[in-house]
């Protein structure tokens, strides 16, 4: 992972077997490659040629360390991932020692990743390979790794720990999923590790079409290829971001498009999302968030102002709070204008849900591109 590695008597037996060979040596399949600074900024057409002629799927890019580093590179690796059609998740180089330390560090690592563009359903990995947690037990680091695990859930993200072969059973244990490093010389047709998520085998591989060395992975199911939605739109959204409401990081659900509970996609409060369209279930209005995952809307505000680019060029007919048509509205609310609305959409008997735009004036939600509602 371009990290720094710490050098055990083990991990010293393993530098020698090939951390410091160059080149490509023979590989298992690149099915996913991670990247940081160290790899600059990541074009999509790297990423393309990636695709299309090694068979990467899925990338990884560093987005912090500790509670102080955020990496200036992974915005921008974040949206060429996505551009050429790849998988994006992100791993943050862990620092902490402490239980507090691994929910504070979770903290901040799912915030930049949100601020940096990462979408709900991405991998958020703990890369846990530092000093801190080789000076620790492997009692404290379980549960550390555990407590990071649990905090980025919070925030809409799944998780999941890297570490190195020689630290297994010894140092920490991964007793589920889990993404292995372990470098042999020739790795083809090799399964190493194939009841984790992945295995990473090798940390010098060449790109005809990029700078640098890369590390690479051989992934065995679909859990950094899986739960993550498509682009938003931008000429479809909704609002410029939705906000959760609450008390501070307390967490909500998400639901599906039947109205049942996501497991494992809650949001936390205080954070914002895209959303590319509104959809109505058991007759209440929900964002759409991310693949059949939408957030309910009372438990949500707006935040700034919502653009409202209607569907019909001749514009709309607002209608005011007790669903009369107002006269001539639709020379106001023309196609492609924008408008700032209340925090929450109302209902209006015979007419449906509506953005309030004025003191008594409604806009359906119909007239909204994208907004999934139908039949009304």
């Amino acid at each position: 992972m371009k990290k720094k590695l710490v050098i055990n008597t083990i991990g010293l037996l393993l530098l020698v077997a090939g951390f410091f060979v160059t080149g490509n040596v023979k590989g298992a399949n690149t099915d996913m490659v991670d990247v940081s600074n160290h790899n600059g900024y990541m074009t999509t057409s790297n990423f393309v040629d990636m695709r299309n002629n090694y068979g990467v799927k899925a990338v990884v890019t560093k987005v912090t360390e500790g509670t102080y580093y955020h990496d200036y590179t992974a915005a921008n690796n974040i949206a060429t991932a996505q551009a050429a059609g790849l998988y994006i998740n992100a791993y943050h180089f862990a620092r902490y020692s402490t239980y507090q330390g691994a929910i504070n560090e979770a903290n901040y690592a799912a915030r930049m990743a949100k601020a940096d563009g990462l979408p709900i359903g991405s991998v958020i990995v703990a890369d846990v390979e530092a000093s801190e947690q080789q000076g620790n037990s492997r009692s404290a680091n379980n549960a550390n790794n555990q407590a990071f695990m649990n905090t980025i859930k919070q925030y809409g993200y799944r998780s999941d720990v890297y570490t190195m072969s020689s630290w297994l059973g010894g140092v920490l244990d991964v007793n589920s999923g889990g993404w292995i490093a372990s470098y042999p010389y020739n790795a083809s047709g090799k399964q190493w590790y194939s009841n984790n998520h992945a295995w990473q085998w090798g940390s010098t591989y060449t790109f005809s079409g990029s700078y640098g060395h890369f590390d690479v992975s051989q992934m065995y199911d679909s859990f950094y290829t899986g739960q993550q939605p498509a682009l938003v739109d931008p000429n479809t959204t909704i609002s410029n971001s939705v906000s959760v409401r609450g008390q501070n990081y307390k967490a909500y659900s998400t639901y599906d498009s039947n109205g049942d509970a996501n497991e494992g996609t809650d949001v936390m409060s205080g954070t914002d999302w895209l959303s590319n369209g509104i959809i109505e279930i058991a007759g209440l209005p929900y964002f759409h968030i991310g693949v059949d995952t939408y957030l309910p809307q009372n438990q949500t505000t707006f935040k700034d102002k919502l653009v409202i680019n209607y569907r019909l060029d001749g514009g709309v007919t607002a209608v005011n709070g007790k669903g009369k048509t107002i006269t001539d509205s639709n020379k106001t609310f023309k196609g492609g204008t924008e408008w700032k609305t209340q925090p929450h959409m109302t209902y209006i008997k015979n007419i449906g849900w509506t953005y309030r735009v004025s003191t008594d004036e409604f806009i359906p939600v119909k007239y909204q591109q994208g907004s999934g509602f139908t039949g009304e």
